[in-house]
């Protein structure tokens, strides 16, 4: 009996950030995997909480969006985030994927 539809199922060798920082109030530790899937966005895992998002470089302009997904308290904490991520995620064109 088949069970599931497989919708895709890829392997890739990417590269893959580890990255541990602290501000002035808050310890951060992510892993960035720049994978050629999901329309080109890395996905950024929070290594301390294990909540995860794909994240383009408008995604980290909106914070609200960055709080909700991190489930970040202040927007301070949130700048300082998308501070990072300015530097840490490329700025890519969107791709046609499907």
């Amino acid at each position: 009996m088949n069970l599931f539809d497989k919708l895709y199922d890829n392997n890739e060798n990417v590269p893959v950030r580890f990255v541990g920082f602290t501000t002035k109030d808050v310890r951060y530790d992510f892993g960035i995997v720049y994978t050629n899937l999901f329309f080109g966005k890395p996905l950024v895992i929070c290594m301390q909480t294990g909540l995860s998002s794909l994240l383009d470089s408008k995604d980290i302009t909106d914070l609200n969006h960055l709080q909700h997904v991190f489930r970040i308290d202040s927007k301070e904490q949130a700048e300082d985030l998308a501070e990072f991520f300015s530097e840490a995620i490329p700025s890519i064109p969107f791709q046609e994927q499907y």
